[in-house]
């Protein structure tokens, strides 16, 4: 049986930690680094860093920031996300210390890279995030950048090499920063059910936590946000669903954002 795992999602605009809806409108929060720590601390199973305006902007990975969440001491698995155009952007940022790196723009813009990073740092270290979003059981794959769509089917995926990747991160922006409101149909809409799925936006409640991470291929959940507002929720959530295993949490000299 697959581990579940609970991931802390933090975003990050213009190099602040910004707290979104929509990923069209955000409210400022702080330095990346304090909520990091926190994270590190209260025991989530790996954090995700994603930087949501490096590909908007052809800005490439914000590699400064890799370097400050370098020196922070992580004992939590870092994910990375935001820029990464080629293997040379994803290689650097694992060298810097991110343990894995997460692609959103390239699927749409040079899906054959994929295989090429691959190959130079290991298909577990490779997650793809698909925004998505569900209207009459199809999927429909948003754009970020330029704010098309298309639908997210079984013709359409059978194109796109994921098989280069060892996870799929099913994004529900319509409901990212909606308490309780991720779309379960999503993980069932998904064609590829042999593909670990990890699923992120508007998770927040115990009940669907249980429901979604009960399904055999859903793997891991992000949850950002909420997060941010109490201090033990990681603790909460892993109590509360039924077979997540717990990583111990260290609450002493706790930071608060600044």
């Amino acid at each position: 049986m697959l581990k579940k795992r609970l991931i802390g999602v933090i975003t990050i605009r213009h190099g602040w930690s910004v707290q979104s809806f929509g990923y069209n409108r955000y409210l400022p929060l702080g330095k990346p680094e304090v909520l990091i720590e926190n994270l590190d601390r209260w025991g989530a199973d790996e954090i995700l860093v994603q930087c949501v305006d490096r590909s908007k902007y052809d800005l490439g990975p914000d590699f400064e920031l890799l370097r400050r969440i370098g020196t922070l001491g992580l004992s939590t698995p870092l994910i990375y996300a935001g820029g990464i155009r080629h293997a040379t952007d994803a290689v650097f940022a694992v060298s810097l210390g991110a343990d894995r790196v997460s692609v959103d723009a390239m699927l749409w813009d040079s899906p054959h890279m994929l295989e090429i990073l691959s190959r130079e740092l290991g298909t577990q270290a490779i997650i793809a995030n698909m925004p998505v979003r569900q209207h009459n059981h199809m999927l429909y794959w948003l754009n970020y950048r330029f704010g098309h769509e298309r639908i997210l089917d079984a013709s359409l995926l059978s194109v796109l090499p994921l098989e280069w990747v060892s996870e799929v991160m099913l994004t529900d922006w319509s409901h990212e920063g909606m308490a309780g409101g991720y779309d379960y149909q999503i993980p069932l809409c998904f064609p590829l059910t042999d593909k670990p799925l990890l699923l992120f936006g508007g998770l927040t409640e115990t009940t669907q936590f249980q429901r979604l991470l009960s399904l055999t291929n859903v793997v891991g959940a992000g949850v950002g946000n909420f997060l941010c507002y109490k201090e033990h929720a990681i603790q909460q959530i892993k109590q509360n669903v039924v077979g997540v295993p717990m990583r111990a949490a260290h609450y002493a000299e706790d930071k608060y954002i600044l």
